[in-house]
């Protein structure tokens, strides 16, 4: 009975019409318009403009070839060192402290907010915080060039209205501190991503882990430690890289509250590559800005990338 079984499944096999066979270029044709866009917008203006930094050209006529001028005369630079330095204070703003507060605040709205008030309030919360990612650059800088204001300043006007008139300061106007009042912005504008990818991240951790360690005793902060920062260490890989990246890149809002200044104290890459590209019309040197720092943002995110790959790996081998 068996044969003739295996038989009658043969003879149904070879009588059943053959399934449409997908063709090998499927895919490949599903990425083509990615891949073109790739290439058109992001690797051909890189390729000229890495081309255009090894010549002298003022932006008119034809460029002259000076090899590597441009990169000898960035090593030397005081300004572009200096603009980096202010590109590492800006990577503590948008990057550690925004990491470190949204990171905090997804654990509250997590573990207090949405347990005591329920999931709406948290959600409500988290857009609250989100929001300043939402608005253009160009808005939150011109508000909060109105809030900095020296003279009638809502800051400066809160100092006097609570007696602390002393403490008032021309925030962006000031070289000594104007750095700091735009990281302030920046700390402000950036906390949101932090938090709502902490938050999406809590919520694939396994409760058991929790209810387990509070049967044993543990409290909110040990609990926190030892559960909650292994258990998103991949998303917190993705938010230092991402924010770092952005930090490094960071040009509109300087551009909206300081334009590199007073006497530079705010420059950043970004702003110093377009002031010499546009304004000084040095197009080559300022070419070579651009490329350094689209390097060193690669660069950024190899290292970035790694780290997350390792964390997802390791997390996987000890559910495994």
């Amino acid at each position: 009975m068996t044969a003739t079984v295996e038989r009658g499944a043969r003879a149904v096999g070879r009588h059943l019409p053959a399934g449409p066979r997908r063709p090998r270029d499927t895919y490949t044709l599903f990425l083509l318009p990615g891949i073109l866009a790739f290439l058109t917008v992001i690797v051909v203006p890189f390729l000229m403009n890495t081309g255009v930094s090894f010549t002298d050209w003022q932006g008119v006529g034809s460029p002259e070839w000076s090899g590597l001028a441009n990169y000898r005369e960035l090593l030397d630079d005081a300004e572009f060192w200096a603009s980096f330095r202010h590109s590492l204070f800006m990577v503590v703003a948008m990057a550690a402290v925004p990491t470190v507060i949204g990171l905090v605040l997804a654990a509250a709205l997590f573990d207090f907010v949405g347990k005591h008030f329920g999931p709406r309030w948290a959600a409500v919360l988290r857009a609250c915080f989100y929001l300043p990612q939402v608005l253009p650059i160009a808005v939150a800088g011109i508000v909060w060039s109105w809030i900095l204001a020296p003279d009638g300043g809502s800051l400066n006007a809160l100092l006097r209205a609570v007696g602390l008139g002393s403490w008032q300061q021309d925030w962006l106007g000031d070289p000594d501190i104007a750095l700091y009042g735009v990281m302030g912005v920046m700390v402000w504008v950036q906390i949101g991503f932090p938090l709502v990818v902490f938050m999406a991240g809590l919520q694939r951790v396994d409760p058991q882990l929790y209810e387990a360690a509070e049967l044993d005793g543990a409290g909110w902060w040990r609990r926190f430690r030892h559960i909650t920062l292994p258990q998103i260490r991949p998303e917190t890989y993705v938010v230092l890289t991402w924010c770092t990246i952005a930090a490094l890149k960071v040009f509109g809002a300087v551009y909206v509250l300081t334009k590199g200044g007073p006497g530079g104290a705010t420059n950043v890459p970004s702003y110093f590559s377009f002031a010499t590209f546009f304004e000084k019309t040095q197009v080559g040197y300022g070419a070579a800005i651009s490329t350094v720092l689209t390097v060193i943002i690669l660069a950024v995110s190899l290292i970035g990338l790694r780290l997350q790959t390792r964390a997802e790996d390791a997390e996987e081998g000890i559910r495994a």
